[in-house]
């Protein structure tokens, strides 16, 4: 496509591990090297509805997301061009006023839990990871993240995993494992999965850096 970086998608479900793995490739390449958009980023602006009907809103659902804009926007980035990105605010379930620009690196890590499952996005991938943790690990993590960093209750998260999280995961996330060109189970314990990842960068590096 002429694009000039090189864009890695990470996926898996809520308390995978995703988040460790992009940190661990952000400290092996620099932050002069790599950049990490979350896919949390382009949840819908639900500006028009009340904080009663944002609570109840399903957001794990793939149309929970601003597909539209997430993809114009990683075009832009894979062109060359900076964007603007929105803040997501997690107490208000709705973006902030703020928001947050990012310039183009050689390498750019999307990562969330659909982000296999879009299939637009998909085709701008250079890698396409999946991180299989199983679910009770997953819902021990989920409850300890949304309990210490989002003010939740252990019963408000518990209903929400029960409810849409776990059936979501199921029926969206799960099923684009088959997408993946490299599976990472157990996470970031997984050396040789994430040395494999790493060699497939540094070759597409290789061939980024030799052309024309």
């Amino acid at each position: 496509m002429g694009f000039s970086s090189i864009l890695i998608g990470i996926a898996g479900g809520t308390g995978s591990g995703k988040t460790s793995i992009a940190n661990y490739l952000l400290n092996e390449y620099g932050k002069n090297e790599i950049i990490v958009i979350q896919q949390d980023s382009y949840y819908q602006d639900n500006s028009n509805l009340s904080i009663q009907e944002r609570n109840q809103q399903n957001y794990d659902h793939p149309e929970a997301f601003d597909l539209e804009l997430f993809n114009q926007q990683i075009i832009c980035l894979l062109k060359g061009e900076d964007i603007d990105i929105p803040v997501y605010d997690f107490s208000i379930h709705n973006r902030s006023l703020k928001k947050k620009k990012i310039s183009p690196s050689p390498i750019i890590i999307i990562e969330g839990i659909l982000i296999l499952y879009f299939e637009s996005l998909r085709k701008l991938m250079n890698i396409k990871v999946f991180v299989d943790t199983p679910d009770e690990t997953r819902f021990n993590r989920r409850i300890s993240r949304d309990v210490k960093k989002r003010g939740r209750t252990i019963k408000s998260v518990t209903d929400q995993y029960i409810n849409t999280v776990r059936p979501m995961h199921q029926k969206y996330v799960e099923p684009s494992k088959n997408f993946a060109d490299i599976i990472i189970s157990n996470g970031i314990q997984n050396k040789i999965a994430i040395g494999t990842l790493i060699n497939k960068i540094n070759t597409l590096l290789l061939q980024y850096d030799s052309r024309p």
